[in-house]
């Protein structure tokens, strides 16, 4: 197989290059007016080399995005969290998963402790979990609480994150309201888990 000069070229298509009085082939693509979603793949433009490299030149990946919108997009994290999701398969070695966690480090720093404490620490975590419903144990994720946690833990972790995410304490900034309300729903139902009585 021939190595390719330039990476993404795509030969032999017969598409035309859509610049502007331009006869060469088309053969790199570039994002149209819809982009990949549900309903299927998006809509590419086709340019020679020159103009590709004149179209990137000027691309806006973040045009009509707001401010908080871009600061997120650019957040080293951005993506971890997800508001549902679709398996949620308990794991084989009794590790804690990474979906029950929104901040990557408290994720490995979970899994740190189970592997330096062994098999009796999973096992002590496995009759920990059994304490909480499925859905307080997704308020223990929200927190970022492991099931060990007790009430003046769950207290304490939930002063701490009010305090980071109202916006009194961001100077006015209402970008963390998302957050702090998970905070508070997740707060009120563990607050009358049995588990914490």
């Amino acid at each position: 197989m021939r190595q390719q000069r330039f990476h993404g070229r795509h030969e032999g298509r017969g598409q035309r290059c859509e610049a502007p009085g331009c006869d060469d082939p088309g053969e790199f693509r570039a994002p149209g007016d819809r982009g990949s979603s549900f309903d299927g793949p998006g809509h590419w433009r086709w340019f020679c080399l020159p103009h590709v490299r004149e179209f990137n030149a000027g691309y806006d990946w973040f045009e009509g995005m707001s401010a908080d919108e871009i600061l997120q997009a650019q957040s080293p994290i951005s993506g971890w969290a997800t508001e549902t999701r679709a398996f949620r398969a308990e794991p084989a070695d009794g590790m804690p998963r990474w979906a029950d966690f929104t901040d990557p480090l408290d994720a490995i720093n979970a899994r740190a402790n189970d592997i330096r404490h062994g098999v009796t620490n999973r096992r002590a975590r496995q009759a920990q979990q059994t304490r909480f419903t499925p859905r307080e144990h997704e308020a223990l994720g929200a927190l970022g609480l492991d099931p060990q946690a007790d009430r003046a833990g769950l207290r304490k972790r939930y002063s701490e994150l009010v305090r980071r995410y109202h916006p009194d304490r961001n100077g006015g900034d209402r970008a963390h309201e998302a957050k702090l309300q998970r905070v508070v729903e997740a707060y009120n139902l563990l607050k009358r888990a049995a588990a914490f009585a």
